[in-house]
C-alpha cells in the first residue's frame, strides 16, 4: 500500500511530515509506504538530520507549493508542479492508494475534485470531521467544502456520512442527524425545512431528526449534517474549546501536585490532532486533509486514517452505497 504525503503542506514543511510519517510507518504493518512529494532538495536536508530511516520511505519530487494565497481553483492550472496537484495526480493514475496534505484546504478539496472526479450520484463531495462527544465521536458533514448548498447536497452528505460511520467508525445503524435551531421538524430556514422532508423519506437512512449545537455533544447522533458554512463555523469553535480548556485548568491546577490529577484523557478527546485529519467524502479517491498547523502526531494519525480508508474500501464500498441508494448503475469506483 502506498499513500502519498504531501511534504510541503504544514506551516512547519517538511519537518513535522517527515516526523509524522515516520512514527506512522513505525507503528504500521510492513506493507505500508509513505511516498512524501515535494521540494526534493528541502525534504532530503530534512531527512538527512535523521540517524535511520524506515525503508519504506521514499520521495518523489515536486519543486513548486499552492500557498494560502494562490487561488484553489486555478491551483492546478496555474501550479502543475506542486506538491498537492503532483501527488493527487500519482493517486489518480493508480501509483498510489491514498493522498494526505495539510496544504490549503480550498487548493486540495478543488485538485481532488478535478482530478479524482466525484462518485457516481455525487454532486459535491464533502468534508467529513469528528467532533469530540460525551460518547462517541461524531461524524460532521460538510465541514467547510460546501458554502452554499441545496436540499439534495444536506441528503447526498447524510448517505456519504452514514457510509462513513458504518465502514470506518463501527456503527452498524449510524444515526444521522440535521442540524437545526430546534428539534421539531418546522424549525430552520427554507434549506434545513426541504432538506428535513427529504431526508425522512430516505430509505437506508436512520434519519433521526433535527439535533441544536449543544445536543451534538452529548452524543446523540453518530452523523450530524449541515452546510459547509455552518460546519465550518463549528469545527472551528470545537477546535478552540481545547485551547480554552487548557487555558482554564493550568490557571486553576497551577498548585496541584503533580500526582494529584490526570487531565491526560480530557486532553486526548479534545486535541484535534488525535484525529488527525479530515476525509473528502464522495469522491474517487482517499484524500484527507489536514490543519495547517498539524504537528507531526496529527500528520501520524492523518496517515493512519489513510490506511485504515484503504483497508476497508472506503471509496468501493461508498460507490455502492450510493448506486443502491439513489437507483443508479453499480460500478467500481476508479
Amino acid at each position: 500500500m502506498r499513500i502519498i504525503l504531501d511534504a510541503m503542506g504544514t506551516d512547519d514543511h517538511p519537518r513535522a511530515e517527515i516526523a509524522g510519517a515516520v512514527e506512522a510507518l513505525l507503528e504500521s504493518e510492513s506493507d505500508v509506504e509513505i511516498v512524501l512529494v515535494g521540494d526534493r532538495e528541502i525534504i532530503e536536508a530534512e531527512l538527512a538530520t535523521y540517524e535511520s530511516l524506515p525503508d519504506c520511505l521514499t520521495v518523489f519530487h515536486a519543486p513548486d507549493r499552492v500557498t494560502g494565497t494562490d487561488s484553489p481553483s486555478k491551483a492546478i492550472r496555474r501550479k502543475p508542479e506542486s506538491s498537492i496537484v503532483v501527488g493527487l495526480k500519482l493517486h489518480r493514475d493508480g501509483e498510489a492508494d491514498a493522498f494526505v496534505s495539510a496544504g490549503p484546504t480550498g487548493a486540495v478539496m478543488a485538485t481532488s475534485l478535478f482530478t479524482l472526479r466525484p462518485l457516481p450520484g455525487v454532486d459535491r463531495p464533502a468534508v467529513g470531521a469528528l467532533l469530540p462527544t460525551a460518547s462517541e465521536p461524531c461524524l460532521l458533514v460538510d465541514a467547510g467544502a460546501n458554502v452554499d448548498c441545496r436540499p439534495q447536497h444536506l441528503v447526498q452528505f447524510a448517505q456519504l456520512g452514514s457510509i462513513y460511520a458504518r465502514d470506518m467508525m463501527g456503527r452498524p445503524e449510524p444515526r444521522v442527524a440535521l442540524l437545526s435551531i430546534g428539534e421539531e421538524p418546522g424549525k430552520g430556514d427554507e434549506l434545513t425545512l426541504a432538506a428535513h422532508r427529504l431526508l425522512s423519506s430516505q430509505r437506508g437512512l436512520r434519519f433521526v431528526g433535527n439535533v441544536e449545537g449543544r445536543d451534538i455533544i452529548d452524543g446523540v447522533c453518530d452523523v450530524v449534517v449541515c452546510d459547509g458554512f455552518v460546519g465550518n463555523v463549528l469545527l472551528k469553535f470545537y477546535e478552540s474549546v481545547f485551547h480554552f480548556v487548557v487555558g482554564l485548568l493550568k490557571k486553576e491546577v497551577d498548585s496541584a501536585t503533580e500526582n494529584s490529577l490526570d487531565f491526560e484523557e480530557v486532553f486526548r478527546v479534545l486535541d484535534y490532532a488525535e484525529i488527525g485529519g479530515a476525509p473528502l467524502l464522495g469522491v474517487g479517491g482517499v484524500t484527507v486533509i489536514c490543519h495547517g498547523e498539524s504537528r507531526p502526531k496529527a500528520i501520524r494519525n492523518a496517515l493512519k486514517l489513510a490506511v485504515r480508508a484503504v483497508r476497508a474500501d472506503m471509496v468501493g464500498n461508498s460507490a455502492r452505497h450510493l448506486a443502491e441508494s439513489m437507483d443508479l448503475p453499480s460500478r467500481e469506483a476508479s
